[in-house]
């Protein structure tokens, strides 16, 4: 089944001359593209209500090593924490104690979900962590499972490898 006979919503909306268009316009083939200018990810940086709680969901539970953990230059008292996600890349975390921060909220510019690349034996194995910590999750495609973070952050945990996505190259 392709993408466009998956859609159930918005089912109505018909956006396909657009995206087109897009493609038409902006997306070179493979062996045309230049090299990008960044060298990648240094880090993707979350707000934590809570350190241990943090430490004990993505390190415990998910198997995301801590890295580093030491006070923010910018917020005097406010804890900035590293995680490992592989390939040379981390998950950072702030905790900014004193400022009332509101619920996470999915907002235009905001983070929508954070996807995560596993080898699919290590993601069944943390697939079952989840089912045995009680983690509600959306399992979607065979690869993918969708759940939230302890701070509500919506997290995808990925079977595909890097740069595919569903068998499709997407780089």
């Amino acid at each position: 089944m392709s993408h466009r006979e998956r859609a159930t919503h918005g089912a109505d909306l018909d956006r396909f001359a657009e995206w087109d268009d897009l493609k038409a316009r902006y997306l070179l083939p493979r062996d045309e593209r230049p090299p990008s200018s960044a060298r990648g990810v240094h880090h993707v940086a979350l707000i934590s209500s809570d350190v241990e709680r943090t430490i004990e969901f993505f390190w415990g539970l998910l198997e995301f090593p801590l890295t580093m953990l030491f006070e923010n230059r910018d917020y005097r008292g406010s804890t900035h924490f590293f995680f490992d996600i592989g390939n040379g890349n981390t998950l950072a975390f702030f905790d900014l104690p004193g400022l009332d921060l509101g619920d996470y909220a999915e907002v235009l510019g905001g983070l929508h979900h954070l996807a995560i690349s596993m080898a699919p034996d290590r993601w069944a194995h943390v697939k079952a962590k989840l089912d045995d910590a009680g983690v509600d999750y959306a399992h979607v495609d065979g690869s993918s499972i969708y759940f939230r973070g302890p701070d509500g952050e919506r997290i995808e945990l990925i079977s595909d490898p890097l740069g595919e996505m569903y068998g499709e190259a997407v780089f």
